[in-house]
């Protein structure tokens, strides 16, 4: 049996508390109760979250043995820091512990307790810079999914929580039951701890049907080379009209947008796969390995390689 504690504070982000979902799903998977869940916070009680909903939780001086803590955070942790008896006890209990990880904006209260120290870590990715600048002990890495550096364990936002969860069930008790509570949890993969916070699509934002649905008929064919006739073609529009329309929607010309999405497709494969960079490049529509390579330098300034080196480090 292994207990976990969440443990939260006034304001705490409730996302944080969905990935309790993905030990309720373990355990009913496994047909059994492997995972002991408790919230917790500094005098027990209701804690009340951002959102104002009140949560009950148990007093931290009653709290018995926890192998892992998983700690909560907040909208805004530069105006909202943690209570300091949250601090002291981390710089304790937390070490005691198999494991602490600091979901979001968590990582702050990880960081003042001196727990990531020489360590490497990840926070939402809006606070990625200042978390470096507060603390430049510790090394960021402000566009991961999550981060396990020994029994410490970091994620992005929101739903990368999930994915910090879903990880640590996998370490427990193994790959096939980590993929059953996915497929339970309608979660569409586990996502690498290297893979990147940030979605090409989402970037591009485009205001209408028609420019969105070129770039869904662009993301389903990077194999090809995607001319702008052929985008074009697709919609309706003279490749005169649609080069104008895209650039105002999306503030992109269509071959820069495309390289984008050949590059977040790329670094996909390369992140969640073990296919040859040779592969990757041609089922993602570059010319060849050096032509991905070339556009991976301008893209994210660093090679394939590297990509792949840090996606297997974040697992």
């Amino acid at each position: 049996m292994h207990r976990i504690g969440f443990l939260i504070s006034d304001g705490f982000q409730i996302m944080a508390l969905a990935s309790q979902s993905v030990f309720e799903y373990a355990n009913m998977t496994a047909g059994e109760p492997f995972y002991v869940i408790s919230n917790f916070s500094v005098g027990g009680g209701e804690v009340r979250s951002s959102l104002g909903v009140s949560v009950g939780t148990r007093s931290l001086r009653g709290r018995g043995d926890v192998d892992t803590w998983m700690v909560a955070g907040v909208n805004d942790p530069v105006i909202s820091p943690a209570p300091a008896e949250i601090l002291a006890f981390l710089r304790k209990g937390g070490r005691r512990a198999r494991r602490v990880a600091g979901i979001c904006t968590g990582a702050f209260v990880l960081a003042e307790a001196g727990l990531l120290a020489q360590r490497r870590a990840t926070t939402h990715w809006a606070y990625g810079r200042e978390m470096q600048r507060r603390f430049p002990d510790i090394h960021v890495e402000e566009d991961r999914i999550y981060i396990v550096d020994g029994p410490i364990w970091t994620s992005a936002g929101m739903t990368a929580g999930l994915d910090l969860a879903l990880a640590m069930v996998e370490k427990d008790l193994g790959a096939d039951m980590a993929r059953s509570v996915a497929h339970k949890l309608v979660m569409h993969q586990r996502r690498a701890g290297g893979q990147s916070q940030h979605s090409e699509m989402l970037d591009l934002a485009p205001k209408s049907d028609r420019i969105q649905n070129a770039l869904n008929y662009a993301r389903q064919n990077l194999h090809r080379s995607l001319t702008v006739e052929e985008l074009a073609e697709t919609i309706h529009l003279s490749p005169r009209q649609f080069s104008r329309v895209f650039t105002q929607e999306t503030g992109q010309s269509p071959a820069k947008a495309i390289e984008g999405l050949r590059l977040e497709a790329a670094r996909l494969m390369i992140e969640q796969g073990r296919h040859p960079l040779d592969v990757i490049a041609r089922e993602t529509g570059f010319r060849d390995r050096r032509h991905m390579r070339e556009a991976f330098m301008r893209g994210f300034g660093r090679p394939p390689q590297a990509v792949r080196r840090d996606a297997r480090m974040g697992d």
